[in-house]
């Protein structure tokens, strides 16, 4: 409705150019605020002035002219082609107004009357005027007549009292919200009776679905047309800024509408100009009173301000309509401009006891500190942001907090410690260069003592363990007050250590008197450090499962975190506790910590329990959620935030793909980087044991062996040769068998049984059947029967698959085939569920439930042998000796003729001529990759 209603104004005016040429002057005032479309109206009735005869004579005023005499007039009548002689006399005439008009005062009070002289002058420039409308129709076209010199607003009211018979006509636009630099002008041009006032108003929703629809289709148009005047307001430079965005990207571009914005505020005047930069600066925290406080300007012009910068459709009451906008008008700003009125709007909201976010942002913006208060203001800022969950926005003031201390002091560290651990909770890798000015810090006493022992846990989580070493025997050595905070910290700390970084670990019995005091500071500061610290101790000496209920306490009690500097640990440890201690509900505690709201939000957290996730998963047999856990734990935060306890999420992702069979993954999960420093952490048994696993699994029987006493040496070295931490002995004893060494197999296993403390279900199950698969058969399912029970127990699905597997086997070599069968078709159940490949390959051929013939002596029977077994068989089939048979695969002969005798067994036949030729058939490959890995 609203272009509708342009194009009958467009039509009315060259109705009115029509008339004039009849000698029927006119005056037409263009009312509208800034991009309310009146400049573009202007040129449009000026080409059609332009058509047939008519002469047309414009000009467009400017704020920086309008100090020049005759500026306007004399663009004006410069802008037509006329003939030599009317140019000339024009050129003379406007040069002795210039003369004349430099001839008055300076000073001179617009208001004041003109003298005789110039009087003259004004009436002979109108009488040019006028000469030139008796041979031609002439159009005077003036854009923003509010920016025209005084001298030429005389000039043109003078004609405009003389024109109403005259073939001229006379279009003049302005902005009615802006101040009026000569309210004389205006109302004595509209007092003329051929004078007429035309108002322009901004586009509403209906004008601008069909301005929209003039360019895109009209579905469109009326989708888009909501938020474009949400935007704009009807302000047609902001919309087509806005529609050129949005073909070029869909959305509000710097480059466009910000563009857009810069130039509207180009036409406003100064103290409006002024009103924006204050309001872009103060944003949220704007009100009118500080606006006027901060441009320096009464009340009155503050509200005049807005309500200009409201009808150009740029804000809307106290705030930018977009953030582009804003963005657009402080980035417009000299650095320099900018960071003082930021600074200055900061002080003006500390002064009236704005709260310290507020005022922090300011001088976050700003990124200078304004005086001591300001680093008061910042510190104070970002532990309410903390608090709040804005970890972003509290890094950013203790930032601006650190700009302020540029020299090497206790203050800097203390905030420098601070930013560190705020950083940690979002990506630990941007915490590490701060690390060695702190470290210098601590060594010269700046950095006090419970700040260094957050820092030596820092330094130990990036592996590096030299610094956080030295710095922990500092300590280790100060006279610390008994009862104090940090003497309680370290006690704590020390018993953290010992559990994740053992190699540190203080040997030797803590002091009861030390472990009281630690009691009483930690009630009185930290109610979750002494939960923490015994959980780590009950771990380390083996008695994961004595603590269970006050790992299940602390993880139902477990409270807001944002005032600790490890808000994750109690829980980590928690769940470490119900993980030692083969707990299945572990996935159930690690789920519903993930789907609860966490305050602060910390990528580090979530990366952490999502690795503690992917553990529960591995060891109830959920091999694709272990992955898919494991994943999202490296997604959270990066590879290099990890640090050294990348070991356990990296490992979760060996074990669980070595299992699946996907072992392209495995290998390229095992090519990645880590820290050296990791393999002298718990952290770095858990990789090191995964990486024995896949070993095993793919014939490096020596490699996997290697891993596994690895693995075994460190624990025994370490102190923490306990279960839950990961099975060395058993694993270590299924890579003897592999090698045919059943002696130390057994050795181990029993050596499992009998360690002490070995009374939970897993480490039992998995001894016994290390025990049944190096024993007789007749003593196999016995054994084999209460691992499987052990393994429901804890909820272990892949465990469960190997082991009725083993029982399948072992069923067939006793003849009971029935019962063989029955163990084969529940291991094949399993395996669908926790997606084994490898097992399920096996027990593929296991025979049909309904085929009797599927015994020792089927040819099917072949998928029961071992890797190995089918090594040598195939070798065999293929012509080779025994003694060659152990040459290519790094055994010995009588390991050979053991391997042969259970295949003759298990297939049913009596010798080597008798083997069928079919395991051949896939066991060339086999062969080549135990040739590779034996090697």
């Amino acid at each position: 409705m609203e272009l509708v209603e342009r194009a009958e104004q467009a039509m009315h005016l060259k109705q009115l150019m029509t008339e004039c040429a009849a000698k029927r002057g006119r005056v037409v005032l263009l009312d509208g605020a800034s991009g309310s479309g009146k400049t573009e109206l202007l040129h449009r009735i000026a080409e059609h002035a332009g058509y047939g005869d008519g002469l047309v004579l414009r000009a467009a005023c400017s704020r920086a002219e309008r100090a020049l005499p005759f500026g306007v007039l004399g663009q004006l009548l410069r802008s037509a082609v006329l003939p030599d002689e009317q140019a000339r006399a024009i050129d003379a005439l406007l040069d002795r107004a210039v003369a004349d008009a430099a001839a008055g005062p300076a000073d001179a009070d617009p208001s004041a009357s003109i003298g005789p002289e110039l009087a003259h002058t004004l009436h002979e420039v109108a009488q040019a005027v006028l000469r030139l409308a008796e041979t031609h129709p002439v159009f005077l076209g003036i854009d923003d007549i509010r920016h025209a010199d005084r001298h030429s607003l005389d000039c043109l009211l003078y004609l405009a009292r003389r024109i109403g018979s005259a073939r001229v006509m006379l279009v003049l636009t302005d902005d009615p919200e802006l101040p009026d630099s000569s309210p004389v002008f205006r109302t004595e041009l509209l007092d003329q009776p051929h004078a007429r006032r035309m108002p322009l108003a901004p586009l509403t929703e209906v004008g601008v679905v069909s301005f929209l629809a003039s360019a895109i289709d009209r579905p469109t148009a009326e989708r888009l047309a909501p938020e474009f005047q949400a935007v704009a307001d009807g302000n047609l430079l902001l919309l087509h800024a806005l529609l050129e965005d949005h073909r070029a990207t869909g959305g509000v571009r710097p480059g466009g509408y910000g563009r857009a914005v810069l130039r509207q505020l180009s036409r406003v005047d100064p103290p409006v100009a002024e009103a924006a930069r204050a309001l872009a600066v103060l944003d949220g925290s704007a009100t009118a009173e500080r606006l006027a406080r901060l441009t320096g300007a009464d009340a009155a012009r503050t509200e005049a301000a807005l309500r200009t910068l409201s009808a150009c459709g740029l804000v809307n009451g106290l705030a930018f309509r977009h953030e582009v906008a804003r963005r657009a008008v402080l980035d417009d700003l000299h650095a320099t401009a900018r960071a003082a009125l930021t600074v200055k709007a900061a002080e003006l909201l500390y002064e009236q006891g704005s709260p310290a976010p507020e005022t922090a942002r300011l001088l976050v913006e700003a990124g200078a500190p304004a005086g001591d208060w300001s680093v008061d203001v910042l510190l104070e800022a970002a532990e309410q942001e903390l608090i709040a969950g804005r970890t972003v926005r509290a890094t950013a003031a203790l930032e601006a907090a650190l700009v302020a201390h540029a020299e090497p002091t206790a203050e800097r560290a203390a905030v420098e410690a601070r930013l560190v651990q705020v950083r940690r909770l979002s990506d630990p890798a941007t915490a590490e260069h701060h690390l060695t000015a702190l470290a210098t810090a601590a060594r010269t006493g700046k950095l006090d003592p419970v700040n260094t022992i957050d820092l030596i846990r820092q330094l130990l989580w990036q592996g590096r363990t030299a610094d956080a070493s030295e710095l922990l025997e500092r300590l280790r050595g100060a006279e610390l007050e008994p009862h104090g905070e940090a003497a309680a910290l370290l006690h704590d700390t020390e018993q953290w250590i010992a559990w994740t970084h053992p190699t540190l670990a203080k040997r030797g019995r803590r002091p009861q008197d030390a472990a009281r005091a630690a009691d009483v500071v930690a009630r009185r500061t930290d109610p979750w450090r002494r939960p923490t610290a015994l959980l780590a101790d009950a771990l380390v000496n083996g008695r994961g499962h004595q603590v269970v209920e006050r790992a299940e306490q602390v993880l139902r009690d477990r409270g807001p975190s944002y005032d600790i500097t490890w808000p994750e640990e109690p829980a980590l440890l928690a769940l470490g506790v119900l993980l030692a201690a083969d707990r299945p509900d572990a996935a159930a505690w690690c789920d519903r910590l993930l789907s609860e709201g966490h305050t602060p939000y910390s990528p580090t957290w979530m990366a952490l329990l999502s690795s503690a996730r992917a553990e529960a998963a591995v060891g109830l047999g959920d091999l694709t959620g272990a992955v898919a856990h494991a994943q999202q734990a490296t997604d959270h935060i990066t590879p290099n935030a990890w640090g050294v306890a990348i070991g356990v999420p990296l490992g979760s992702l060996v074990l669980a793909t070595t299992r699946m069979g996907h072992y392209d993954e495995t290998e390229a999960y095992l090519t990645r980087a880590v820290p050296q420093a990791m393999f002298q952490t718990r952290y770095g048994l858990y990789y090191l044991h995964a990486r024995g696993q896949f070993h095993l699994a793919t014939g490096h029987h020596h490699a996997a062996l290697a891993d596994f006493l690895a693995c075994g040496e460190r624990m025994r070295d370490w102190g923490i040769d306990v279960p839950g931490i990961v099975p060395w002995r058993t694993s270590a004893a299924e890579a003897w068998l592999e090698l045919g060494n059943r002696e130390q197999a057994g050795r181990l296993a029993y050596d499992q049984l009998g360690r002490p403390g070995t009374n939970g279900a897993r480490p039992r199950a998995l001894a016994l059947r290390v025990l049944a698969a190096g024993g007789p058969v007749g003593r196999r399912p016995q054994m084999l029967t209460e691992a499987l029970d052990l393994f429901e127990q804890v909820g272990d699905r892949y465990e469960q698959t190997r082991v009725l597997a083993d029982l399948s086997n072992a069923y067939y070599e006793l003849g009971d085939s029935r019962r063989a069968r029955t163990h084969a078709r529940r291991a094949r159940h399993l395996v669908g569920i926790c997606g084994a490949a490898p097992l399920g390959e096996v027990l593929l051929s296991f025979g049909d439930d309904s085929d009797d013939s599927a015994g020792p002596g089927s040819p099917q029977s072949d998928a029961l042998l071992t890797g190995s077994e089918r090594r040598v068989a195939a070798l065999a089939v293929g012509g080779y000796t025994n003694r060659e048979i152990a040459t290519k695969l790094f055994i010995t002969p009588s390991t050979v003729e053991q391997h042969l005798t259970r295949v003759y067994r298990k297939l049913g036949v009596r010798c080597r001529k008798d083997l069928p030729v079919e395991l051949t058939i896939g066991g060339g490959e086999a062969v080549q990759v135990g040739v590779e890995q034996d090697a």
